[in-house]
């Protein structure tokens, strides 16, 4: 029991993760019909803006006295860096394209994913680059179940950013315009709503939960490397369609769902194939549910 309950706390933490990189496809869907496949390199972004900056503050002594205050800087730091270097990719690689077709908005997607897994590897080198995790060792122990401090963290934070997230999109007025934008871009237009703009904020939002998750992880794991957004951007892009993708509330449970699957597989079965099962997933609900759990929804919840 106490492994379950242990794999369990596991696939809630990685779950959490996958969601909130999970929102910036389902959101950039939602309100442009396009599947972001550059979007993996914004949380690989944030991963290495996350060490840039936490291991210059270690080096200059501020994660010994002030720790959680550094790690919060950081984070707000990253997630600012990546929303201004997604409204930038948006302007220069899809805002040109917005009448194009489908197919030329998708290669280039795929180009500027390339791009910025390049520029990365020249600008960061081929190896991984270690976090600073001294200060985040260490966990509450319940008999043979453990969770550790970063878990919580990284609990505590997704619960955190899905609450605002959920508020920003139902409760504030650029969330009403988000959701016009995405219902019929010509009528938002005519009550004057600035779709480009509103674009280029879903980017931006879509762009800084995917470097929180990027920070968190490599806090998790003790490190990052360049093409480290790659396997965790399909398996978002999975749960994205598993939640049913353009539905907000479906790709949170789709990353819950993967996270914990994943988790669970490793744990019972192999852990050599625990990246198989969010393709598996992929593959099951495009064959069985193209619309996913939540299917399309097309009244004003859609983003």
């Amino acid at each position: 029991m106490e492994f379950f309950i242990q794999q369990v706390i596991n696939g809630l933490t990685l779950g959490g993760l996958y969601a909130l990189i999970a929102l910036g496809y389902t959101m950039v869907y939602g309100i442009i019909q396009l599947i972001n496949f550059a979007h993996g390199e914004f949380f690989a972004a944030g991963g290495y803006m996350g060490v840039i900056l936490l291991t210059f503050l270690a080096a200059h002594g501020y994660m010994e006295t002030h720790p959680w205050f550094c790690l919060f800087g950081a984070l707000l730091l990253t997630m600012g860096y990546c929303a201004m270097l997604a409204m930038a990719v948006e302007k220069v690689a899809y805002k040109p394209l917005r009448y194009a077709s489908r197919l030329s908005v998708l290669l280039s997607a795929l180009g500027m994913s390339i791009f910025l897994q390049n520029g990365l590897m020249l600008t960061q080198g081929v190896y991984d680059k270690a976090y600073p995790t001294d200060f985040t060792s260490g966990g509450l122990d319940f008999g043979l179940i453990t969770f550790s401090y970063m878990q919580i963290l990284i609990v505590a934070v997704t619960i955190i950013l899905l609450v605002g997230l959920n508020a920003l999109v139902f409760r504030t007025r650029i969330g009403t315009a988000m959701r016009a934008t995405a219902q019929d871009k010509v009528m938002s237009s005519l009550v004057g709503i600035n779709s480009n703009r509103i674009i280029a904020t879903t980017f931006a939002i879509g762009a800084a939960l995917a470097a929180a998750a990027g920070i968190m992880i490599g806090l998790y794991y003790g490190s990052v490397r360049y093409d480290m957004g790659f396997v965790p951007g399909i398996k978002a892009f999975a749960a994205a369609v598993l939640g049913g993708i353009g539905n907000i509330t479906g790709a949170m449970i789709g990353g819950l769902i993967i996270g914990m699957v994943e988790i669970f597989a490793a744990g019972y079965l192999s852990s050599e194939y625990k990246d198989v099962w969010a393709f598996i997933i992929l593959i099951a609900v495009l064959y069985f549910r193209p619309t996913g759990i939540m299917g399309e929804n097309v009244n004003d919840t859609r983003v």
